[in-house]
C-alpha cells in the first residue's frame, strides 16, 4: 500500500479530465450526457483523493482554449459548473475540503466570477484536501502573467533584472506556495498535456489512461497511484 513515509503516496495528484464527448458518442448519448457523467467522476475522485489523505488535487476543468467549442455546449459546461458550486459547496466544506480556482479571472461573467469567489471564501480556511480547479486556464497565459508582473515590478523599482530567479516566477504563479504536482494523470488515452500546468510540470511523472473521465473512480486513482508508487524519480541526479 502506498504510504507517505516511504514516499510511494503523491502528494500532488494532478488530473486532465478528457473524454466525455467521446464516452457520450460511444453510447449514443449526446455530449451533455457525457458532461454530467463526467461531474460523477469528478465527485468520486475527490472523495477517494480525500480518503487516501492526498494533500492536494488539481483538476483541469475547463481551459482557456475550450471557449472555442460551440456556444451551447460551453453554455451546457457553465451550466454544470454553477450545479456543482450550489450542490456541491457544501459538502465539500463539510469535509474540510479547501477549493482554489486556478486561471485567468478577468472578463468573465458576474454571475460565474461570483460563484467561483464564493467558493475560495466559503473553504479557504479549511485544513483537509486542497482541491485546485483549472477554469479558464492556460499554462502559456499563466506565464505571460507571471512575466507581467515581474516586469511591473522592475519599472517600479521594486526588482532589479538581474536579481530575477525561478523563486520570483514560482510566487506569481496561480499555484503559489503549492507544490508541483508528483503525478499527472490523463485519461481517454491521449499523451499530450494541453496547456496544463506548464512550468508546474517539469518533473512530474505522467500516466496516461485508455478509461474515459466519466468512468474514472476511487479504483482507476487507487491504480494510477500504485504505478507512481513503482516509478523512480531522480530530478536530473543519479
Amino acid at each position: 500500500m502506498p504510504s507517505k513515509e516511504d514516499g510511494s503516496m503523491p502528494s500532488h495528484v494532478a488530473i486532465i479530465c478528457d473524454g466525455n464527448g467521446r464516452w457520450a458518442k460511444q453510447r449514443g448519448l449526446p455530449r451533455l450526457e457525457g458532461h454530467r457523467r463526467g461531474m460523477e467522476a469528478l465527485r468520486k475522485t475527490i472523495q477517494a483523493a480525500s480518503e487516501l489523505g492526498i494533500p492536494y488535487l488539481s483538476i483541469f476543468a475547463f481551459s482557456s482554449e475550450n471557449w472555442r467549442r460551440p456556444v451551447q455546449e460551453v453554455s451546457d459546461l457553465m451550466g454544470l459548473l454553477r450545479l456543482f458550486v450550489r450542490r456541491d459547496l457544501n459538502d465539500l466544506h463539510k469535509r474540510n475540503v479547501r477549493v482554489k480556482i486556478i486561471g485567468e479571472r478577468v472578463g468573465l461573467e458576474s454571475e460565474i466570477l461570483s460563484d467561483l469567489i464564493k467558493t475560495e471564501e466559503l473553504t479557504k480556511d479549511n485544513t483537509g484536501l486542497t482541491l485546485l480547479i483549472a477554469f479558464n486556464y492556460g499554462g502559456r497565459q499563466e506565464l505571460v502573467a507571471a512575466t507581467q508582473a515581474i516586469a511591473q515590478d522592475v519599472v517600479a523599482g521594486k526588482l532589479k533584472v538581474e536579481d530575477i530567479n525561478l523563486a520570483d516566477i514560482e510566487q506569481r504563479l496561480y499555484t503559489a506556495g503549492i507544490p508541483d504536482p508528483d503525478i499527472v494523470i490523463r485519461t481517454s488515452g491521449e499523451q499530450r498535456i494541453s496547456n496544463f500546468l506548464t512550468w508546474q510540470t517539469v518533473y512530474s511523472e505522467f500516466l496516461f489512461l485508455p478509461v474515459f473521465w466519466p468512468d474514472f473512480d476511487g479504483e482507476a486513482l487507487n491504480v494510477a497511484i500504485e504505478e507512481y508508487g513503482r516509478r523512480e524519480r531522480r530530478f536530473g541526479g543519479l
